[in-house]
């Protein structure tokens, strides 16, 4: 049991728990905004055209039993505003990311054999695949 312990320890302790942790916590942060942006200033906007509030859609099948159907195209709503913000948020930090990054050139580690135009190293004096001499390589270095 201690060993258990010790390993969920370690596992909670490690920077992508707690990375994840951060993230989960400004994510419902994040939620409460656009669901106010939806309910508060878009529902409203978009009810302008629809004659009220999509809060306000329901559909009565009998006296005890209502289905709000408004409350869902506002979810609906919700959830593609805020996996657009999303997708805008991770976009531009990819962008950002790249574009800091230091592009490496690749230098390449083989050379074609003049002879038998097989892949050699680059410092090979003779090719391993038709054991000539290579001349040109005291030029190379």
């Amino acid at each position: 049991m201690k060993k258990f312990f010790e390993e969920f320890k370690k596992f909670i302790s490690r920077g992508n728990v707690m990375d994840m942790a951060v993230g989960i916590i400004i994510g419902g942060a994040f939620t409460s905004i656009v669901t106010s942006l939806v309910n508060d200033i878009i529902t409203p906007l978009l009810g302008l055209f629809g004659g009220m509030n999509f809060n306000q859609y329901s559909w009565t099948i009998r006296e005890d039993v209502v289905l709000y159907y408004g409350n869902f195209i506002t979810a609906v709503i919700n959830f593609a505003l805020m996996a657009f913000i999303v997708f805008l948020l991770i976009k531009s930090i990819n962008t950002a990311s790249n574009a800091f990054k230091k592009k490496e050139e690749a230098k390449p580690t083989t050379k074609k054999c003049p002879y038998c135009k097989s892949e050699i190293p680059l410092d090979a004096t003779r090719c391993g695949h038709c054991t000539s001499m290579l001349e040109d390589t005291a030029e190379e270095k």
